[in-house]
């Protein structure tokens, strides 16, 4: 009888998990690209059949390009990644450390519209701690980026613990889609909910212990 081969799990990166991008994303600076987005939404714009003449819409083609650049899609730039505030673990804190309620504002990259709700983020420490205000600022960074929300939850998890050193990590984001709630079937009243959880989380015990702090 012939043995099948054993087969070995493919250890991921947080590289496997990237944004797709072009090699030359990063080929032209910032400026220049608010230049040519404004211009686009310029023609944009006009073959809507509206009048940018009048004082409402004759700066919108440029806020809008500057709002994409440097604020809602700023995550794409990796100088906008934070860099991570570690800490020695000086009191032996061996529990979770729960973040709850980490307001995350994204978009759709299917149709360019908001993903509006919530992350829920822990980790063990495994001598280290990180300041809470990097926990928001890594949720903030991947979704300032055109995102589905399964990679942006994966995403989050696989930077916490590569900063953290530790597989212990757990992520949870439950959020609105206003492409299903503005257009399509019009539904404001689902919300999507994604995992993602490694080492100690993947117990059980340990994985619902945080699903009742999260109020799971």
């Amino acid at each position: 009888m012939i043995q099948e081969p054993p087969i070995f799990e493919k250890k991921l990166r947080i590289e496997d998990f990237a944004t797709p991008l072009k090699s030359s994303a990063f080929d032209i600076d910032d400026e220049t690209k608010i230049s040519l987005i404004t211009d686009h939404f310029t023609s944009i714009l006009n073959i809507l059949g509206l009048d940018l003449t009048g004082d409402s819409l004759k700066g919108t083609p440029k806020r809008i390009a500057k709002m994409y650049v440097t604020e809602i899609f700023s995550g794409l730039n990796p100088n906008n990644k934070p860099e991570p505030t570690l800490f020695e673990n000086q009191y032996q804190y061996n529990e979770m450390l729960v973040e709850k309620n980490i307001a995350v504002f994204s978009n759709c990259e299917h149709h360019f519209v908001p993903i509006t709700g919530k992350a829920h983020v822990a980790y063990i420490s495994n001598g280290t701690v990180i300041g809470l205000s990097k926990l928001n600022r890594i949720v903030q960074y991947y979704s300032q980026r055109p995102q589905v929300q399964e990679r942006l939850t994966i995403q989050i998890c696989e930077e916490i613990k590569e900063v953290m050193g530790t597989e212990d990590v757990a992520v949870m984001i439950d959020a609105n889609h206003h492409c299903v709630s503005s257009r399509g079937i019009r539904d404001a009243n689902s919300s999507t909910i994604t995992t993602a959880f490694g080492g100690k989380f993947l117990n059980m015990e340990t994985k619902n212990e945080f699903l009742r702090y999260v109020g799971i």
